[in-house]
């Protein structure tokens, strides 16, 4: 039993790595590097990029936590029932805000992207399509900003459990 609360810890540190790791290098890098390109187009590229790791990152968030929120059930020992709840909180958390950037947020920002004729870097900041698409990107950072928590939160708890577990 100690072997489960072990692995649900490494997913769950891994997950948490990737995605601050995504969030604070790989996201800002993509950007950085080429725009100092100075391309026509280099902040779509970027986008796309960043678009396509945040959807490994959100669905592996959300594997992750429906993995843990089914394993937490496991009983190692008589668990207490608020640390329990917070575990099991924190966990649906992390699926749920992923789920939320993954099949609500990011489609949306992909339409969106499809009705310009020009990168979204082109349009005036008082343009309605870019204020939607700020607004968009800013619902899809909090979302992984959210799931970011709960997993620290998740983490701390099952650590715990596994501290419990193990006396």
């Amino acid at each position: 039993m100690k072997l489960i609360n072990y692995v649900r810890v490494f997913l769950l540190g891994m997950w948490l790595g990737a995605a601050v790791y995504f969030s604070a290098a790989v996201a800002p890098g993509a950007f950085a590097v080429l725009r100092s390109y100075q391309s026509f187009n280099a902040g779509e590229i970027a986008g796309a990029l960043v678009n396509r790791n945040l959807a490994a990152i959100n669905l592996s968030g959300f594997v992750v936590g429906l993995v843990l929120f089914v394993t937490g059930f496991v009983k190692f020992r008589k668990v207490a029932l608020s640390p329990f709840l917070i575990e099991m909180a924190s966990v649906t958390v992390i699926s749920l805000a992923t789920a939320v950037g993954n099949w609500i947020i990011a489609p949306k920002l992909r339409a969106l992207r499809l009705t310009l004729a020009a990168p979204i870097d082109q349009l005036s900041l008082t343009d309605p399509r870019r204020i939607s698409f700020d607004q968009l990107h800013s619902y899809s950072v909090k979302a992984l900003s959210v799931a970011m928590i709960g997993a620290l939160l998740g983490f701390v708890m099952i650590v715990l459990r596994a501290r419990r577990d193990a006396q």
